[in-house]
């Protein structure tokens, strides 16, 4: 075995490049071997992020220039009740933060949830996306390009599907802006988020195109995709999986278990997620659902930048009165744009395998999708346990006190 000392010598001595390690040694001498070379030249003390539990080698696919593993606690909450398309029955969810009363936060909005008999949640939409921009000369141009690509769907199927076993071209939505034309291709890519199948596959399309008609590619990706940025085409149209949850409260579980009234959560909602975040110009109408997704993400291994489009998500508050007179809450939450996969990226490293081992989701689901449209419906239904919660202890005047409990 080479000596990691001397590998990290040989960097500062300019003979080894820092990214060029693993082909002077195994993955884990070259990670020990970055480490020493940052720790001497900025002081710091690595030992903790040098304590991983995994081969370094089955990284390899995740990340460049590795010298260990961030660590974030990771907890569960639930039992979560989801009556779904994909998802059936009581799930525990990992989730991981660094973000204290969180877990406690949902967990409360999940206990009044259970007590309601569940939530239903549904994948309403599928499709991931990538958008490449051609030029063009002009409109004319332009035209005869989208005319060519709506006459030939059926050709542009085949290119891009030549590419993958498992993904499928759903559609192509072209868009013109002068010279410019953009095609949004959207693909069910099963139990995989699929972000890498549809760029190679659109690339593969995009030779078609060049070939068949005036345009030439400028970029693969032209962002109209639009991937790891607030984009209305995202919140509008949907990305990844396009999910909702949703459930009645009766109106004397509210108030035994939220210390409030129905009516208060739905006006707390509109005149905070609706009317403020409007005035805003929020593309997300919600309290706080970015925390769970961020935090399902980091636990079962999904691309954390993509906690971006999680946002683009719409609560909803309304009360329904019964015959006796008493108010519920009905209580939903729509995510328009969740990117998530049980298969590929993240989802292979030994902590967020085993996450997803928790919620019997690891791996390609039968049919295929379905394990990937199931952690959609129960990351959305532990969403608006999180809502619930929020809003509840905002219409209580709740919150501030709920955190100093907790010592937060």
């Amino acid at each position: 075995m080479t000596d990691p000392e001397e590998l990290a010598a040989r960097v500062r001595d300019g003979d080894v490049r820092i990214h060029e390690l693993e082909d002077h040694a195994d993955y884990d001498t070259a990670a020990e071997a970055r480490r020493l070379l940052v720790e001497r030249e900025t002081g710091a003390d690595l030992e903790t992020v040098g304590d991983y539990s995994f081969p370094a080698e089955q990284a390899e696919p995740n990340i460049e220039n590795m010298i260990g593993a961030a660590q974030v606690p990771m907890g569960v909450v639930g039992p979560v009740p989801v009556d779904g398309g994909a998802a059936t029955g009581d799930h525990y969810l990992p989730l991981a933060t660094t973000e204290g009363a969180l877990l406690a936060s949902v967990n409360r909005g999940l206990a009044v949830i259970r007590a309601a008999g569940g939530a239903d949640a549904r994948v309403t939409k599928n499709g991931m996306t990538r958008a490449p921009v051609f030029r063009v000369d002009g409109v004319a141009e332009a035209a005869e390009t989208v005319e060519w690509v709506e006459d030939n769907l059926e050709t542009l199927r085949e290119a891009a599907e030549s590419t993958t076993s498992h993904g499928e071209l759903l559609d192509v939505e072209p868009y013109v802006v002068g010279d410019s034309v953009y095609l949004r291709f959207a693909y069910d890519t099963k139990d995989a988020m699929g972000m890498n199948m549809a760029t190679i596959a659109t690339g593969e399309a995009c030779e078609v195109v060049e070939a068949e008609t005036p345009a030439s590619l400028v970029a693969l990706s032209g962002n109209l995709c639009s991937d790891k940025k607030p984009a209305a085409i995202n919140a509008v149209e949907g990305r990844g999986r396009s999910v909702t949850a949703d459930v009645v409260i009766p109106g004397e579980l509210v108030e035994e278990r939220l210390h409030t009234t129905a009516d208060a959560i739905a006006e707390a909602n509109t005149r905070k997620n609706l009317i403020g975040s409007a005035k805003a110009g929020s593309l997300g109408f919600n309290a706080h659902a970015a925390n769970v997704v961020g935090a399902a993400f980091l636990a079962t291994g999904q691309d954390e930048a993509q906690v971006v489009e999680g946002a683009n998500t719409i609560t909803t508050m309304d009360t329904r009165e019964r015959e006796d007179g008493t108010t519920d809450l009905y209580a939903s939450v729509s995510l328009a744009s969740l990117e998530v996969g049980t298969v590929g990226g993240g989802t292979k490293l030994p902590t967020q395998a085993e996450a997803l081992e928790i919620l019997g989701l690891r791996g390609g689901g039968d049919p295929p999708g379905s394990n990937a449209d199931a952690l959609a419906e129960i990351i959305a239904v532990g969403a608006l346990a999180g809502e619930l919660s929020l809003l509840g202890a905002l219409s209580s005047r709740h919150l501030a006190s709920a955190h100093e409990d907790l010592g937060r």
